[in-house]
């Protein structure tokens, strides 16, 4: 017959568990501190690597592109302040701030026409443009990070996704399932009618309404009356990407 732990054997049972928790924790706070150490080190390693290729990462995009893949892999952020190595060696503050001006101006230059949704490569061209050719280059990755970055002064800025294209919006509001899918069905020839929202996706009527109109009062959408067989039109600028849409330039 097995004898029941008394009491002693009970606290030391106690005892052993608490010891067995008190190095365990002890244990996760020294892995924590090599963790911090280590990080640490590599934010210096990265440091230095940005003063040695300082040249590289400013004139040439996709190497750019690599440097903050690293910089993201070990969560540091070259953006995130003016101060420091970032901004005072590669110019980065100064670098995506200029990036970001150009990019306010194309888009409020461009809302008239397609109501605050401007294809991504229509802002490429205008960037381009407005840097002139002896600026360093800049890749839609670039672009990406300083509509990032211009997100937090509100206003509306973002990109949005309507199938394989990019949309970068500057006005409030969001772009519903149905008026994505509005604009999805326009791709191709950049215009649709009711009709063929109606047959492409089994719509009641009163939901094409909805959704051709609230795209209109937006300015996402033009009315064009003189359709084939008397249909009205709905087309859509922000789609224009042969690049027949001019944007004035600032003098």
């Amino acid at each position: 017959m097995r004898r029941r732990p008394g009491i002693q054997g009970l606290q030391r049972t106690v005892q052993a568990r608490d010891q067995y928790k008190e190095l365990g924790k002890n244990v996760a706070e020294t892995k924590l501190e090599q963790m911090r150490a280590q990080m640490a080190s590599f934010k210096e390693h990265l440091e230095e690597f940005a003063l040695k290729h300082r040249d590289d990462i400013r004139k040439d995009p996709v190497f750019r592109a690599q440097f903050h893949a690293m910089c993201a892999n070990i969560g540091v952020d070259p953006l995130a302040s003016n101060k420091g190595v970032w901004a005072q060696v590669l110019g980065f503050g100064d670098f995506y701030y200029e990036l970001g001006v150009q990019i306010v101006e194309a888009c409020l230059a461009s809302r008239s026409l397609n109501g605050g949704l401007m294809d991504m490569q229509s802002l490429m061209r205008y960037v381009a443009r407005r840097r002139g050719s002896k600026a360093d280059p800049v890749t839609e990755d670039d672009v990406l990070r300083a509509i990032d970055k211009l997100q937090v002064l509100g206003g509306g800025f973002g990109v949005v996704k309507v199938g394989d294209r990019r949309l970068v919006r500057s006005v409030p509001g969001e772009l519903n399932t149905d008026k994505n899918q509005a604009l999805l069905l326009a791709q191709g020839r950049g215009h649709i009618t009711k009709r063929q929202l109606t047959e492409a996706y089994k719509w009641e009527e009163a939901r094409v309404v909805e959704t051709l109109w609230s795209l209109l009062k937006e300015g996402i959408a033009m009315a064009d009356d003189q359709g084939p067989d008397g249909q009205r039109l709905y087309w859509f600028p922000c789609l224009e990407s042969s690049g027949s849409v001019q944007i004035d330039m600032p003098g």
